[in-house]
């Protein structure tokens, strides 16, 4: 391969692990544990602040949680990816806001965290999936007592298959 195409064939790489990191925040988000598992090798191993394990047994684990909180809505910032043949490390900023319990709700339903997804990415098969990551907390901030309520009706999050995206992806499939 020439420079130009080496290069290109860089992109498409560098592309599809941001597509793998951004299918795990969209199925955290909208409850979608399926999207989630995408995002991982099947022998994927995750490190969280509280559970440091297996894909598998962290999927359960993360189900018990953020099905307390009423929302989660995780924006991806800076993406930084070194490629080293079908293996990658990927350094992905994001802040995560989970809310739960009404706009008065408990600081530990309601709070801002900012991360840095580090992932150990491996080409399998032709795929880019996760097959280690450490979620590093860099900061967190109680939210409590902070939200508000909306100012007028208007479409809202719903998490789960009944959620505006599904809805439309079904109307167009």
């Amino acid at each position: 391969m020439d420079d130009t195409s080496n290069a290109i064939a860089d992109l498409f790489d560098k592309q599809a692990i941001y597509e793998v990191v951004l299918r795990y925040c969209r199925g955290i988000d909208r409850l979608d544990y399926d999207l989630i598992r995408s995002a991982y090798h099947p022998d994927g191993i995750d490190h969280h602040t509280g559970f440091d394990g297996p894909v598998d047994e962290y999927i359960q684990w993360l189900r018990c949680k953020i099905e307390t909180f009423d929302g989660t809505m995780h924006f991806v910032g800076n993406h930084y990816v070194e490629l080293f043949g079908d293996r990658a490390i990927s350094e992905t900023y994001s802040t995560a806001t989970h809310w739960g319990g009404g706009p008065a709700g408990p600081a530990g339903l309601n709070f801002t965290s900012g991360a840095r997804f580090v992932d150990l990415m491996e080409r399998r098969d032709g795929m880019w999936a996760i097959s280690e990551r450490w979620a590093i907390r860099e900061w967190t901030r109680s939210d409590a007592g902070r939200f508000i309520a909306p100012e007028a009706a208007g479409p809202r999050t719903i998490r789960g298959s009944s959620d505006t995206f599904h809805q439309l992806r079904l109307s167009l499939a």
